[in-house]
């Protein structure tokens, strides 16, 4: 007889498409770095980024004009826009699997509203704060304004779309955009005592750009979002338990409030600061989870990461695109991430039609 050893390799499971996922993040990452070189180079200014290279591998001093552009003006920009665009994404993610459906997003549920008021009320009445607050806060008064207007509308939208630890969908799309309605009339209240030239500022800031981008905008923004990407994976095992539903995550020992207050806590961080250096860029959040959602599935151990890297590349494409259609002049990013969020949009609502039945 012919002994049979048993094979001792770990099967896969069936419908375990992790592998998937990790090969999708390591291509993912390296279409980033692509992206942020032909982004950091991609401009109407005549400076090209491979005659800065060869100048630099060859020893030679950069042009000022060569610097200027590139370290100033583009670096800044690209940087800024792989922070906003990560932390919309991992928002979303995070919304999504907080209320466990596809159509949460920081946009669309008031929570960026929310980030906006924050951010408006620093803008035009942070010159009437004592001297002594403002120099406390400096740069970081915009961002911890805006951060502390998406912590309020996460925490009153979650009080109101969840009753009895279940929440209701339909109630959360419903209330989003009551809170949306509220959070916009107080901004349009307070943009009347806004001078001319914050008149400006807060008009093109509302549809969104990276236009502004700096490196003090940056460094004030740019650590509050990164703390929040960083947690974010921390909360996977947690979301992965929501799914479930919330007694079946408590029985398996997760402290479901806890998860809810921390998913809260970062999703108001990421969407708070996001919203404060580059204005009101919508459906990011949606769009982004729900593609890697449909390719790799929903383990938020992965989907969290990749959502990060994904995020980033969709910023800095749709950023592309918007200094290119009316160049020499801009387009707001949020009209781009709109023209191709929104189709998106009604198509994940038409798919998941029998869950707003809930």
């Amino acid at each position: 007889m012919v002994a049979v050893t048993p094979d001792l390799r770990p099967e896969r499971l069936e419908g375990d498409r992790s592998h998937r996922a990790r090969r999708l993040g390591l291509f993912l990452a390296l279409l980033l770095a692509v992206v942020a070189v032909i982004s950091l180079g991609w401009g109407a200014s005549g400076t090209s980024l491979t005659r800065a290279v060869s100048d630099l591998m060859a020893g030679r001093e950069l042009a000022v004009q060569d610097r200027v552009v590139l370290m100033d003006i583009r670096l800044p920009r690209v940087l800024m826009g792989i922070f906003v665009g990560a932390s919309l994404a991992v928002s979303g993610a995070v919304m999504q699997g907080l209320f466990r459906n596809p159509l949460a997003d920081p946009g669309i549920v008031g929570v960026s509203s929310g980030a906006s008021l924050g951010a408006i009320l620093a803008i035009v009445l942070g010159s009437a704060l004592p001297a002594g607050i403002a120099a406390f806060f400096g740069w970081y008064l915009v961002p911890v304004a805006a951060f502390a207007g998406g912590w309020l509308t996460t925490i009153a939208l979650y009080r109101i779309a969840t009753r009895r630890g279940r929440t209701s969908v339909a109630t959360m799309l419903l209330a989003g955009i009551a809170l949306a309605a509220i959070m916009g009339a107080l901004s349009g209240v307070v943009i009347l005592r806004a001078s001319d030239r914050e008149l400006r500022d807060l008009t093109f800031w509302g549809l969104g750009s990276l236009a502004g981008a700096n490196w003090p905008k940056l460094l004030a923004g740019a650590p509050i979002m990164a703390l929040a990407l960083l947690y974010a994976p921390w909360l996977a095992r947690g979301l992965n338990a929501l799914a479930l539903g919330e007694a079946a995550a408590g029985h398996v020992g997760i402290r479901v409030q806890k998860v809810k207050n921390r998913a809260i806590l970062t999703v108001a961080a990421a969407t708070g600061a996001a919203v404060a250096v580059s204005g009101g860029i919508g459906f990011v959040g949606i769009v982004v989870p729900h593609l890697l959602r449909l390719a790799s599935g929903p383990d938020h151990r992965w989907l969290l990461v990749n959502s990060a890297l994904l995020g980033a590349v969709t910023l800095l494409l749709a950023d592309m695109v918007s200094r290119t259609v009316i160049a020499p002049a801009e387009l707001p990013i949020g009209i781009v991430t709109a023209i191709m969020g929104g189709p998106f949009f009604l198509w994940i609502l038409l798919r998941n039609r029998g869950v707003l039945d809930l």
